[in-house]
């Protein structure tokens, strides 16, 4: 039986997205550049994803530039931001979906399952939905996964949740 355990998950706060969103948008109202363009960013929370338009794909760049930036200030991590095609839309305009991934998909989390299993730790990793547990007897074992996982990109912010 496994004494000690953390979960890994990949979660993004979406009040930190709308407050980003919301600095965006104040910037934009102001900036020369975007005068006139009918720009604007939307938060969708029910779809989990941001919608950029503008009159013209490069006003769609500088939109993604100014929000990514206002992310970033707030810690947001870009890794987790999955960005769509800028597509035509309608009246000559521009727009863009980006997808927030909330969760780990099943194939990272195989990916890093495969990754604990071929360090040959003393732990036992499991997926349980959109995250993973692992547990072991050790804590120093646990640091040590911890550490190597915090070393390798999996294309995804990782955080260490509910250690006991």
């Amino acid at each position: 039986m496994a004494d000690y355990s953390f979960d890994i998950v990949s979660k993004v706060d979406l009040n930190v997205i709308a407050e980003a969103v919301s600095a965006a948008g104040k910037e934009i109202a102001n900036r020369y550049d975007f005068k006139g363009t009918n720009s604007s960013i939307e938060l969708s929370e029910k779809e989990s994803a941001l919608n950029l338009h503008s009159s013209d794909e490069y006003k769609v760049g500088a939109l993604r530039d100014v929000l990514f930036t206002r992310l970033a200030k707030r810690g947001v991590a870009l890794k987790n931001l999955t960005q769509g095609k800028v597509e035509a839309a309608l009246g000559g305009n521009a727009k863009q979906s980006i997808k927030i991934q909330q969760g780990i998909p099943s194939e990272k989390a195989k990916e890093i399952s495969k990754t604990i299993k071929d360090a040959k730790l003393k732990v036992a990793a499991s997926i349980q939905g959109d995250q993973l547990r692992v547990s072991s007897k050790s804590k120093d074992e646990l640091q040590a996964t911890q550490a190597l996982l915090r070393e390798k990109d999996f294309g995804l912010e990782l955080q260490f949740t509910n250690y006991r």
